[in-house]
């Protein structure tokens, strides 16, 4: 069951990432990075290939160079993302053929191009998938020299919408590079979203009630040491615990009703390894 709610995840994200590449990214030639970048550009020079059948063959050929290379090592779940969002393209192609841009807001196309990928990014990133594409170059590019998955992928990146200048134009080119700085923080923000959740530092002398409340309640641990007011000189008890987002609202008005002197404080986090957690 974890397996296929994993799997249908990856589907959606590969879905989202699809509709955002075709609909606004192919249309208005944004080359903000990426194998579907390099199709925009090859489909517009050669104009006998369409962009979407070039995702497809490129995809394609870097999985057989990963599998060669890296032995396999991006995964299964790569596989299946790359080949879900190649086909993807292919297809809506065909049913839904599109001659020109959706509306006449390039900027507010781009921020759908580059919002629906991202999100269907995270999704995928998430649950160990990526699209694969110049993620297997970048992977290929650390193995052999010392430049990290990152500087890679923004060398790849880079290089691609330096292009974008000499082929469409500087327009086109400008709205690249906005976008390429876009997904970089947008990706970024949208992948902790989905792993945001709440830390809590309780300070309290009733801190039995309280963690009775977190192990039988809502079904965490917890961990309690011992604390001394600095001003007041009063021995407390501190009282760590991290829950999930719907669980800190009803954490914090429990507390609360136990101790209204709790001195409660709260923080964002969206790493946290361990049972109930991430693995």
């Amino acid at each position: 069951m974890k397996k296929l709610r994993s799997y249908l995840i990856i589907t959606l994200g590969a879905l989202l990432l699809t509709a955002g590449v075709y609909f606004f990214k192919f249309p208005n030639h944004f080359t903000t990075g990426g194998v579907s970048a390099l199709s925009i550009i090859f489909g517009f020079v050669t104009d006998a290939i369409s962009p979407g059948t070039f995702v497809f063959i490129i995809n394609a050929a870097l999985l057989v160079v990963g599998f060669i290379v890296l032995g396999g090592s991006f995964g299964i779940k790569t596989v299946y993302a790359s080949l879900l969002f190649s086909v993807g393209t292919m297809v809506l192609e065909k049913v839904v053929p599109l001659d020109a841009p959706l509306t006449d807001q390039p900027l507010l196309e781009l921020f759908f191009s580059v919002m629906l990928p991202a999100v269907g990014s995270a999704l995928m990133f998430n649950e160990g998938a990526s699209s694969g594409g110049t993620d297997i170059t970048a992977m290929i590019l650390k193995k052999y020299t010392d430049i990290d998955i990152g500087k890679s992928l923004l060398i790849c990146d880079g290089i691609i919408v330096a292009s974008s200048f000499f082929v469409f134009g500087i327009k086109t080119g400008l709205f690249s590079v906005l976008g390429l700085v876009l997904k970089a923080f947008v990706v970024d923000d949208a992948i902790e979203s989905f792993n945001v959740c709440k830390f809590f530092i309780i300070v309290t002398e009733h801190y039995t009630p309280i963690c009775d409340f977190i192990t039988l309640n809502l079904h965490h641990g917890a961990t309690v040491s011992d604390a001394l007011g600095y001003f007041t000189a009063h021995s407390k008890k501190l009282v760590l615990v991290a829950c999930r987002r719907s669980e800190a609202v009803v954490l914090r008005h429990k507390i609360k009703e136990i101790d209204r002197h709790a001195f409660i404080f709260i923080t964002n986090t969206s790493e946290i390894i361990g049972k109930r957690f991430r693995n």
